[in-house]
This record gives structure tokens, C-alpha cells and sequence, in this order.
């Protein structure tokens, strides 16, 4: 079980790096970009199917999503010169929360 969050955790980790990678792909005409964003995204996905094998789909996807979400918005607020205001801090304190919630609806 605890490999499987591991690969979770590094999906999440390569989701996150492929969509900071975005910008850098110029809409799709930087090739190289383009290929770094793509092969990040299908090694993240390749990751998630291994997870679901062990864990539910249903909190795999959550936990894939909303923690991808909230790293993200981290990673933009560091690294991309995005701003953190009070609205997005709340919003991404509710995403990990609810995170946090349905694994522990999940462990019952």
C-alpha cells in the first residue's frame, strides 16, 4: 500500500512539472516543449493505472486531482509569478481538506 501512494505522490509530482512546463511550449510549436509537457502528462496517467490497481479509483483520482490542483497553484505562486490572495489560499486549504476527508471516509 504504501508504494502505491508513493506512486501517487509522483504522479502528482510529474502532472504538476508537465503543467509548469506549459507555458514554455508556446501554444505547441516549441517541439521539444511540446514533447517534455506530453511525455509528463502520459507518465503521470501511466502512474495513476498503476495506483488504482491497490487503491480506489475514486479517492486515486481525488487525491490525483485535488493535490495536483493545489501544487499547481503553489508551484504558479513561486515559480510563475501568479499572486496569492486570501480567496485562493482559502480555496486551496479546502482542496487539501477535502483531500484529507475522503481518505478518511475511504479508510472506513
Amino acid at each position: 500500500m504504501a508504494i502505491a501512494w508513493a506512486l501517487l505522490m509522483a504522479a502528482i509530482g510529474v502532472e504538476v512539472a508537465a503543467s509548469a512546463a506549459l507555458p514554455r511550449t508556446h501554444s505547441f510549436r516549441d517541439p521539444m516543449w511540446t514533447a517534455v509537457v506530453l511525455a509528463g502528462y502520459a507518465t503521470s496517467i501511466w502512474l495513476l493505472a498503476l495506483v488504482v490497481k491497490q487503491l480506489p479509483v475514486s479517492i486515486a483520482y481525488a487525491v490525483w486531482a485535488g493535490l495536483g490542483t493545489a501544487g499547481m497553484a503553489v508551484v504558479g505562486v513561486l515559480f510563475l509569478d501568479e499572486r496569492l490572495d486570501l480567496m485562493k489560499a482559502a480555496a486551496l486549504a479546502l482542496i487539501v481538506l477535502g483531500v484529507v476527508l475522503l481518505n478518511l471516509a475511504g479508510a472506513h
